[in-house]
Parts: C-alpha cells; sequence; structure tokens
C-alpha cells in the first residue's frame, strides 16, 4: 500500500499532467465522466425504488452509485470534483492557475453535456417505463425535492460530499492492483450517497431526468411553485430548470469546491508538503 505521503506526490505529477490535456480531449473525457457518474445515478434509483423500510432501499442505492466513480477512475475519465484536488500541484507550482481554472472550465461542460445527455436518452429511451412508469415519478420526485433545498443546506452539502468524494480518489492512490481501487473508492462514495450529501456532476443527471421526465410522462411538478424570469411567472419544468441553476446547481457546486480544494487538497498540502519543509 502507498503511504499517504507517496500518494500526495503521485497525484501532484497527475494533476499537472491533467491541467496540460488539450481542451478537446479534455471535454471528451469530461462527458465520459459525467455520463458514468449518470449511469451510476440512474442505477441506485432503480435498485431503491419501492425498497422498504427507507434506510435499506438508500443502503441498496449506496451499494449501485459507486459504480460510476469505478468507471471513472479505472476507465479513464475527467471529473469536475475530484479535479478539485489538482490545488495541490498549483500550490507545488507545478501546475497553474490558469491550466487549473481551464481544467475546471472545460471538465465542468464536458460533465454537463454528458449528464444530460444520458438523462435525456434514459427518459426517451423509456428506461422510466419501469415499475409501470412508477420510476419516471420518482425521478421527478427527487428533482423536486433537490432544487428546493435551502441554498445554505445545499452548500453545506456540497462540501461534505466532496470531501467524501477527494478522499475516494485519494485513498484509490494507496492501492496498485485494481480490487484495491475499487474497494477504496467505494466505500467513501457509498456514504455520502448514504448521507444524502450533494454532487453537481450526479445533480447535472438527477435534474434534468426529472424534468424531461415531467414533460415525457405529463406528470405534473407540484411544490416547486412559479418562479419571476425576464418579467414573467414561468411555472412546471422551466421553472424545475431555473431553479436547479441557482438554487441548487450553484450553492452545490460552490460546496463541492471548498470541500475538495479548500478543506482536503490545501490540509494534505500543508501536511505533506508545507510541514515537512517548516522543519
Amino acid at each position: 500500500m502507498n503511504s499517504p505521503a507517496s500518494i500526495t506526490n503521485n497525484y501532484t505529477d497527475i494533476a499537472e499532467a491533467k491541467t496540460k490535456l488539450p481542451l478537446g480531449k479534455m471535454l471528451v473525457l469530461g462527458i465520459f465522466a459525467g455520463a458514468f457518474i449518470a449511469f451510476g445515478a440512474i442505477g441506485s434509483q432503480i435498485a431503491a425504488f419501492g425498497v422498504q423500510p427507507a434506510a435499506l432501499g438508500r443502503m441498496l442505492s449506496a451499494a449501485v452509485f459507486p459504480i460510476g466513480l469505478m468507471l471513472v477512475l479505472v476507465a479513464g475519465a475527467e471529473l469536475f470534483t475530484g479535479n478539485c484536488l489538482i490545488i495541490v500541484s498549483v500550490l507545488e507550482k507545478r501546475a497553474t492557475l490558469s491550466g487549473l481554472l481551464r481544467n475546471w472550465l472545460f471538465v465542468y461542460l464536458g460533465n454537463l453535456i454528458g449528464g444530460v445527455a444520458v438523462a435525456a436518452l434514459a427518459v426517451y429511451g423509456h428506461v422510466f417505463d419501469m415499475y409501470n412508469c412508477e420510476l419516471a415519478k420518482v425521478a421527478v420526485t427527487t428533482a423536486v425535492s433537490k432544487v428546493n433545498l435551502d441554498f445554505l443546506d445545499a452548500f453545506i452539502k456540497g462540501i461534505l460530499c466532496n470531501v467524501l468524494v477527494c478522499g475516494a480518489v485519494w485513498v484509490s492512490f494507496a492501492a496498485d492492483e485494481l480490487a484495491g481501487k475499487v474497494l477504496a473508492l467505494f466505500l467513501p462514495v457509498s456514504l455520502f450517497v448514504l448521507c444524502g450529501f450533494e454532487h453537481c456532476v450526479a445533480n447535472m443527471y438527477f435534474v434534468p431526468a426529472g424534468i424531461l421526465s415531467s414533460i415525457e410522462y405529463k406528470i405534473p411538478i407540484e411544490s416547486i411553485g412559479a418562479v419571476p424570469f425576464m418579467g414573467y411567472d414561468v411555472e412546471g419544468a422551466l421553472a424545475l430548470l431555473l431553479k436547479f441553476l441557482y438554487k441548487n446547481l450553484l450553492p452545490v457546486t460552490l460546496g463541492n469546491i471548498f470541500g475538495g480544494a479548500i478543506i482536503l487538497g490545501l490540509g494534505y498540502w500543508f501536511v505533506y508538503y508545507q510541514s515537512c519543509r517548516d522543519k
């Protein structure tokens, strides 16, 4: 097993390489990652459907969702939340701040394209016909619950989520064998799903899937209310989309950055680099 200090050194090299990827490759790998996370999210919804007690359903969901991150790390893709750790390489002056922001921007865009594409394919491929179309109602309910989160709650749940997701990426580098890597990343990701924390890339699937399901399956969107936009009160799917952007995606993304880059990335840099130089 690689030591925490060895993981830090290895990841610094990897993070530097990430910032130097050509934009086209960065975007495509981002699309793959968004799609992989969406596949894990679909599976988690299907596995948990109708299971009682609810805690057991949540455990089943938590057992399936990590497949997405496993595909990202093993098959190779660029995930925004995991790439918050690139800050370590920037602090070591191995990568530039502009390179970090460039990576975040194009990977985030790729993740969004991948998540929305899988949501659209699942809805219009009628994957949500499953369980007599009750799965479509679950998709809408999930989306509504996410956009109705309080801004601060969404931000804090985003922090907690990415401490675990970046922790999963980090500990996966402790193992050299595939089985060890998968087991290492599986447990922290399962924990964030079990606890109901918020992951911006997963939500790039969950909320669009709910919006599209409401349209395709003609499911009324309740408890969302009208949203003022350009002087008009918009309702239904458009209201859900607008609330998603500013009440979920924005605070969750900021929370994910804080949890991954500031808490975990900065913390490990201080412990394994800065502290050593201070001795």
